[in-house]
């Protein structure tokens, strides 16, 4: 019986050894590769491993995740070695207060590689979503654990459509793009976040001073657009997104009055005909 692990053979394993060669290097941010077949939620893990004094720069990938969460608790799932599914372990130096920036910085750092090699239009829906169009290729949550922060993405790579988790997600393949192979995508990723995090840590959390603020600005697709912010206690704001301040929150001008607004669930509505 042929190993189940390349039973799909449009869908191949990652090699662990391969990405700890090519990204675990004395100077680097990386410290650790582990791929795992299957588990529950590659955040949850690496928060465990936060807990008990787990390394900085530790990443962990999982080919399938059964218990994954994005943003406000929503499940999320896809079929074995169908995403990048990948998390981070974080220590971050700089100041606590500029720390809601990193979910921000590794959706930048996605955004750019995908961009790239996929050569496909991604850009970032406040906070941060990667879509393509009005759908969503990506999702990015971080988690603080006891001084560390664990920052977890899952990206859409071959799925098909009646693989897709929501009418109003997309992949990859859907979208045409260029590569799909998740070994050169991951890689990709973790040099643009490792070469982002280095700015912002030595510019101390600065996102202006890091550039991080503009690049962010830049790759977005919610500033500028008429806006549905979904907030706590069953409340909503409508109104234009105009930018996102030093700290990343997102400012809005509605009914003449100007906002800002660090959580949120954002819906972009459509332009009036």
């Amino acid at each position: 019986m042929p190993d189940s692990r390349y039973s799909d053979l449009e869908r191949p394993p990652l090699s662990e050894a391969a990405l700890n060669r090519a990204l675990v290097r004395p100077g680097s941010l990386w410290t650790g590769i582990a791929v795992v077949e299957s588990t529950g939620s590659t955040n949850a893990d690496l928060a465990g491993l936060a807990q008990q004094g787990g390394a900085e720069g530790t990443v962990l990938v999982a080919e399938e995740q059964l218990a994954g969460r994005g943003r406000l608790g929503r499940s999320w799932s896809a079929p074995p070695r169908s995403s990048l599914i990948v998390s981070v372990l974080l220590r971050p130096r700089p100041p606590i207060a500029t720390h809601g920036w990193l979910p921000l910085l590794f959706g930048v750092a996605a955004a750019s590689a995908v961009r790239r090699l996929g050569e496909v239009d991604v850009r970032l829906k406040w906070p941060n979503d990667l879509l393509i169009g009005d759908r969503k290729l990506a999702g990015v949550l971080a988690e603080r654990v006891e001084g560390a922060v664990v920052v977890g993405m899952g990206l859409n790579v071959s799925l098909r459509a009646d693989e897709l988790p929501v009418g109003t997600a997309t992949s990859l393949a859907l979208q045409d793009a260029a590569c799909l192979d998740r070994d050169p995508l991951l890689r990709a990723v973790l040099r643009e976040v490792e070469s982002h995090y280095a700015d912002w840590a030595e510019a101390g959390g600065d996102a202006d001073k890091a550039g991080l603020r503009a690049a962010y600005q830049a790759s977005s697709a919610t500033i500028g657009r008429e806006v549905r912010v979904e907030l706590p206690g069953d409340r909503f704001l409508t109104g234009r997104a105009t930018g996102v301040d030093a700290s990343g929150r997102l400012q809005l001008t509605a009914e003449g009055e100007s906002h800002t607004l660090s959580a949120g669930d954002v819906v972009h509505l459509r332009p009036s005909a």
